[in-house]
């Protein structure tokens, strides 16, 4: 690919940031007396900016000089999100893990995953939008494509690497919580880095339901069970393992402390 089709590909997802920290901050100015709103909105515009720069950033995967290329946006940008999008999951499996744990309500919860996939769904229908534009070299086609089939392997290795990424992952976050928030979100891109390099070529490394829905659409579409076992079902195991596992490890610790 072109250098400034590169350079096109970065303008737009540099313009989706700053559109949506605007409103973000539009939002939190506005609707701070309506808490649940306010809340519904945050995470509906903080999943949309990950699911349309992710579905741009797909399309610059065979930039050379390859994988780097693109293992290096993808760093840049999952720290982007996490320095621009701070309080937001963007990821239905990271509201199921306080709402396992207790720390929010199942109506805030149910609330946040409603955001999360009408995000999904948005921010698909706006790269189409812009794709339809063919502003750069990597649009020409992509709309074309149907299903980009990203799982490369069998559907139970699949599901295991699926399961294993948000194990790691969900993990990973809770271990970091208290860490300083500048800090964190580089520990936190190097790891998607590093999984998305382990299994990116496998099942595209997404362990993230929502995400998965606006990369590939028709997949789900084609194919609702196997894809909904290997990115949905399977990352919420995961996440739900973590928390249960999570939970009763403090709950062993709270009892020794107790006791000493």
């Amino acid at each position: 690919m072109a250098a400034g089709g590169i350079w096109t590909s970065l303008g737009l997802m540099a313009a989706v940031v700053a559109a949506v920290g605007l409103c973000r901050s539009l939002a939190l100015r506005r609707l701070h007396a309506r808490p649940h709103l306010c809340s519904f909105l945050l995470e509906l515009l903080s999943t949309f900016q990950v699911c349309a720069c992710t579905n741009e950033l797909s399309l610059l995967g065979n930039t050379e000089p390859r994988p780097h290329t693109a293992l290096t946006l993808t760093y840049g940008f999952t720290v982007l999100h996490g320095l621009t999008l701070p309080g937001s999951t963007c990821n239905p499996c990271g509201t199921l893990q306080p709402l396992w744990g207790g720390r929010t309500s199942a109506r805030a919860g149910g609330l946040k995953i409603w955001a999360q996939f009408a995000a999904a769904v948005l921010a698909r229908v706006f790269m189409h939008f812009i794709w339809r534009l063919e502003m750069a070299e990597s649009h020409l086609g992509a709309l074309t494509q149907g299903c980009g089939n990203p799982m490369q392997t069998t559907e139970v290795q699949a599901f295991c690497i699926e399961l294993l990424f948000s194990v790691v992952f969900q993990l990973t976050i809770l271990q970091v919580e208290n860490i300083k928030p500048s800090y964190r979100v580089h520990a936190v891109a190097l790891l998607i880095t590093m999984l998305v390099f382990a299994g990116g070529n496998l099942t595209g490394a997404i362990f993230n339901p929502a995400l998965a829905f606006s990369l590939h659409p028709h997949c789900f579409y084609d194919r609702f069970l196997t894809y909904s076992l290997v990115y949905w079902i399977a990352p919420c195991l995961g996440t739900v393992l973590v928390a249960f596992v999570w939970k009763s490890f403090l709950g062993h610790q709270k009892t020794l402390k107790s006791q000493l």
